[in-house]
């Protein structure tokens, strides 16, 4: 049973970087299938995807984050971390770590949520 714990500071300042850790156990980073995701939550603006990163050690980012967002990993710690540059009041959210399982129907491969972190709100003020 995968599970998953946020880790990080919980203010940070207008301009400074975001840094969060997601703790892994019960399974691998390295996992054949296994993806392993940030997500953001504030208030009124749903569910944001902020980046994967896959078994193999691939990174995606959402294109309208991209240029501030980097992803990394440590498999002997089994962990991935997040890192969000140049933050302002509108980074202010509930952070997520989560897994997701990569499954091929067909032809098509589709991936399902795994499990979730309990989530860690980070602000962003002066």
């Amino acid at each position: 049973q995968v599970q998953l714990q946020e880790s990080g500071p919980g203010l940070v300042k207008p301009s400074q970087t975001l840094s969060l850790t997601c703790t892994i156990s019960g399974g691998s980073i390295t996992g054949n299938n296994y993806y392993w995701t940030w997500i953001r939550q504030s208030p009124g603006k749903g569910l944001e995807w902020i980046g994967t990163m896959t078994f193999v050690g691939s990174i995606y980012y959402n294109s309208s984050l991209r240029s501030r967002t980097s992803m990394s990993r440590d498999t002997s710690k089994n962990q991935f971390t997040l890192q969000l540059s140049s933050v302002t009041p509108e980074d202010t959210a509930v952070y997520y770590c989560a897994s997701q399982i990569r499954y091929l129907v067909s032809v098509s491969y589709f991936f399902q949520f795994d499990s979730w972190g309990q989530g860690t709100q980070v602000t962003v003020s002066p």
